[in-house]
């Protein structure tokens, strides 16, 4: 059985926002929608949802992020998860300059959690907490000029 994996969800606080910051990465949006009904609460397994999505690719056409804001039920906003706990960690993106997708991220007020990490000559990435504290990586590959 072949399997593909079409995208990756993440529940935000503040849809627009959060296109704003991924767009200015380089992402597109692909479309826009609001949901409700009983074919989304049969698949998400929450009466009453409402929720306004946006879905987003990268540039190569190959990752796409669904983003959700959810109007009803109201969001419950959590902590991101640690790195050494159970779930949903970060999303990961390479880039071809480190520095200025962190010019990028840091007009959206989001700075690096540590610093910027290099590995072994080969990348420097670093993690930053994006829209919504969700975890982002973004990674550099060094061996590529």
């Amino acid at each position: 059985m072949p399997i593909k994996l079409e995208n990756v969800g993440i529940a935000v606080r503040d849809l627009e926002a959060t296109i704003a910051f991924f767009t200015d990465l380089g992402l597109t949006v692909l479309g826009r929608d609001t949901i409700s009904g009983e074919w989304a609460d049969t698949a998400v397994d929450l009466d009453g949802n409402h929720v306004k999505i946006a879905m987003l690719q990268t540039p190569d056409g190959h990752g796409r992020l669904e983003l959700f804001e959810y109007l009803h039920p109201e969001a419950i906003d959590t902590e991101p998860t640690r790195p050494n706990e159970i779930g949903m960690h970060r999303v990961a993106f390479s880039v071809d300059d480190i520095d200025t997708a962190l010019e990028i991220a840091a007009r959206h007020g989001c700075r690096p959690l540590r610093g910027v990490a290099n590995y072994q000559d080969v990348y420097k990435l670093t993690y930053l907490r994006g829209p919504s504290g969700i975890i982002v990586m973004l990674a550099q590959d060094l061996t590529r000029a």
